[in-house]
């Protein structure tokens, strides 16, 4: 498994969990679960490393495209004057 599909695993993790967070911060705001205030910070616990791996993956698709350029550009034969 390399890096990038390894990221976007732990991205696909990240976002459940996150969700779960939201739901659970959901029912503790409409009163079907009493806790204390801490549960409104419960979903930046996953919150965090989820945007950290979102932007590695939105860079790696830019990252990809200049690598593809610089790769086609000098495969490509100088013209000749």
């Amino acid at each position: 498994m390399n890096w990038n599909s390894r990221v976007r695993q732990i991205h696909r993790w990240l976002s459940l969990a996150f969700t779960v967070a939201v739901i659970f911060n959901i029912a503790a705001m409409s009163g079907l679960v009493s806790v204390g205030n801490w549960v409104g910070f419960l979903a930046l616990v996953p919150l965090i490393p989820l945007l950290a791996t979102g932007l590695y993956m939105f860079v790696q698709t830019y990252v990809a495209g200049w690598q593809k350029r610089r790769q086609v550009s000098r495969q490509r034969p100088l013209p000749h004057s």
